[in-house]
């Protein structure tokens, strides 16, 4: 087999590993924002913590610093509009929830109210991983806003979102 076709093997294996599909929201520095997040896992029973990979260029990574506080939105399988609504990124500054119905009250940052669930964060790491960075960050909450199936993302080559 050429080089090349093995190289378009390995992106196919590798980008059917599933990931879920999240919005990151944030309330830093007098700024409000959301960023589209799949490379999210769980990665401690105790304490409770999850991982997060961002590019390092992404403003939202800037905001990201130990301490910071954020939260995951998991969306529903049929959330496709806060796909399209978070996907494309926010300029700093920008308003990320302009037409959205969101929950403030007692989260470190806004929650999506049609999300399935949230989880509020802490950063209590960053390292880097190549071309992203991994925030490893504590769970300090969160809740189960409704019932339904999260969406899983699977990609047909790992080498690109």
């Amino acid at each position: 087999m050429k080089t090349d076709d093995v190289d378009k093997q390995l992106a196919s294996a590798l980008g059917r590993v599933p990931s879920g599909v999240f919005v990151l929201t944030l309330s830093a520095g007098g700024t409000e924002t959301g960023m589209l997040a799949s490379w999210v896992q769980q990665c401690s029973f105790r304490p409770p913590r999850v991982s997060i990979a961002v590019q390092p260029s992404r403003d939202v990574a800037k905001l990201l610093t130990p301490g910071t506080e954020f939260v995951l939105n998991v969306l529903e399988s049929s959330q496709t509009d806060m796909v399209a609504h978070f996907g494309k990124g926010f300029a700093p500054g920008a308003p990320a929830f302009e037409g959205l119905d969101v929950i403030r009250e007692g989260t470190p940052a806004p929650v999506l109210a049609e999300a399935l669930a949230y989880i509020a964060c802490q950063v209590v790491d960053r390292v880097s991983a190549g071309d992203h960075d991994l925030f490893v960050a504590e769970v300090r909450g969160g809740k189960l806003l409704d019932e339904g199936q999260p969406m899983v993302h699977i990609r047909k080559n790992a080498m690109h979102y």
